[in-house]
């Protein structure tokens, strides 16, 4: 008799689930929390209470099913968009995948979309750009792999992934690739990420960290081993964005207008905030091009020759980017334009010259251009600020 219920004790205790993890993630970009979550993983069913800002607030409900691979089974994802128009601000979506196949439907008061996209026998992830669970996905399912493939250092892990943001019934599965580079340190690229992630995991495939500081999303994203409080997350951040007026971008876009002489000049722009951050040699890496902004490439116009730091451009449309380095910056003139801000074509330069470095006499929080006329009305000085640095450079109309 206590032998069989030895047996029995034991038999019950090995069937018993494993117990839920809860945590969370906390999303920052610079100072400013960009999005928070909380998840609830069980065995195969990951749950997530989410809300984030990029621009627009969307708070999410999503539960998961997942292969014994780490790829996604099933997704049923609830989103409210409190800007969206009223028929579109509570929508459902879901996917299937199976037989090679994923299966996507987005319902909301507009309608349903369906769509079927073949996945080649891929692992399939799902992206949401400040959602991070599944990012912890991403990372897990190429750790699963590496244990059964046994990559070395630097080997990379392929994966498709299909849209919840973007219109999948214009986006088909797209393309991310995980690289292992051993220590628990993993680099993740995909097609709408411009540049490389890098995270941290532990041996139970846990993302500890996140960062995307040589990405153009340039958030710092840590584990939280508690779950935050999403409602009240979300209460202030659809608070703050009515008191906005709507949807703000991250950076907004300016256009500057000036005069020198017979000269008329515009600067199109987009105008990062500094949020706390470091900039030279942190959000701005030394000795790589920078975009002079956010999103969109800067636009430069004049409607007469002139010389800019000593370089002659004629009348025309221009980008400019720069280059800053440890011991100066270049100022870099390019004849394309229209481009968006990672579409540097160094072949296409007029030319590269050296800004003169100053210092602000106080931080800027809102990077900004500006011309400014000189002592004569053939002179003048184009101008960059932001946070402690100011970079300028002649300008002389021919």
């Amino acid at each position: 008799m206590c032998f069989f219920l030895s047996v029995c004790i034991f038999l019950g205790s090995c069937s018993q689930a494993p117990p839920a993890e809860h945590y969370g993630f906390i999303t920052q970009l610079g100072r400013d929390t960009i999005s928070v979550e909380s998840v609830a993983r069980k065995g195969n069913t990951v749950t997530s209470d989410e809300v984030d800002r990029f621009p627009r607030v969307r708070v999410r409900h999503t539960v998961i099913k997942l292969n014994p691979d780490g790829s996604i089974r099933h997704l049923v994802m609830d989103i409210h968009t409190p800007s969206e128009p009223a028929n579109e601000r509570e929508r459902k979506v879901t996917a299937d995948v199976d037989n090679n196949e994923v299966h996507l439907s987005k319902t909301d008061g507009t309608g349903t979309v369906n769509r079927v996209f073949a996945t080649g026998g891929a692992i399939v992830v799902s992206h949401v750009p400040q959602m991070y669970s599944l990012y912890e996905l991403y990372f897990a399912a190429a750790m699963k792999k590496a244990e059964t493939s046994t990559p070395g250092p630097g080997a990379a892990v392929e994966m498709r992934q299909f849209y919840i943001d973007r219109e999948f019934d214009k986006f088909p599965l797209g393309n991310a690739s995980v690289t292992l580079e051993g220590g628990g340190k993993m680099d993740i690229t995909h097609d709408w990420l411009s540049g490389t992630g890098e995270a941290i995991m532990d041996s139970s495939q846990h993302m500890l960290s996140y960062s995307g500081a040589r990405t153009t999303y340039k958030v710092e994203v840590r584990r939280l081993a508690t779950p935050p409080d999403v409602k009240s997350f979300a209460a202030r951040f659809e608070t703050e964005e009515q008191k906005a007026g709507g949807v703000k971008q991250l950076s907004v876009r300016d256009t500057v207008r000036a005069q020198i002489g017979n000269a008329m000049f515009t600067v199109d722009y987009g105008r990062p905030l500094l949020r706390g951050r470091t900039l030279l040699g942190d959000v701005i890496p030394y000795d790589r091009v920078w975009r002079t902004g956010a999103n969109a490439a800067t636009q430069f116009t004049t409607s007469a020759p002139i010389k800019l730091a000593g370089m002659l451009v004629p009348t025309g449309a221009y980008t400019l980017w720069t280059i800053p380095h440890t011991g100066g910056v270049d100022l870099v003139v390019n004849k394309q334009t229209g481009q968006w801000g990672t579409e540097y074509n160094a072949s296409r330069n007029l030319g590269v010259a050296r800004f003169t470095t100053q210092s602000a006499a106080t931080p800027v929080e809102k990077f900004t251009i500006s011309i400014v006329s000189g002592t004569d009305p053939r002179h003048g000085m184009l101008v960059m600020e932001w946070g402690s640095f100011r970079w300028t450079a002649p300008i002389e109309v021919q």
